[in-house]
């Protein structure tokens, strides 16, 4: 299994979430391959600086191109919320999954349609930082489910 992580994100010197970002990636490998992709072309800063319309526009144009080859799942705050073992079985029987993670004006609906599901880790807000970790850990703990692993209990 392949699983990337699409993030509009700028990439920037050594992160404090960093080390569990890379503990949770090491943790999968006996199972899954994911790489984490930090999108934050020059058109996302401009168009931030224009429109929230102009942001979420640009942020379609950095993830559109990774929408194909693969069962993609926005983390939106509207989409469906699941909890640990429907989360596992979105990625049951998956040979490459990609999660997006928009920018801080969310998704363009048009953008939101291309996807095969849209998922919530709640209400709260979470910083872009701090989502992809915990994105991390639940794709870990998904994994364990399937395959009988006792991290879950």
């Amino acid at each position: 299994m392949k699983i990337g992580i699409y993030a509009i994100d700028k990439k920037g010197k050594k992160e404090l979430y960093d080390p569990l970002i890379e503990h949770y990636t090491r943790l999968c490998r006996p199972w899954a391959r994911v790489e984490l992709h930090e999108l934050f072309p020059k058109g996302v800063a401009r168009a931030q600086e224009q429109s929230a319309q102009m942001a979420r526009a640009s942020y379609t144009d950095a993830l559109a191109p990774h929408l194909s080859g693969a069962y993609t799942i926005a983390l939106d705050p509207g989409g469906e919320t699941v909890d640990s073992e429907g989360f596992a079985a979105l990625l049951k029987d998956r040979a490459r999954i990609h999660f997006f993670i928009g920018g801080a004006y969310g998704f363009e609906p048009r953008f939101l349609e291309q996807c095969d599901k849209r998922i919530s880790f709640g209400r709260i807000t979470l910083s872009h930082k701090l989502v992809k970790v915990v994105l991390m850990e639940q794709i870990y703990r998904g994994l364990s489910i399937l395959h009988g692993h006792p991290y879950h209990k």
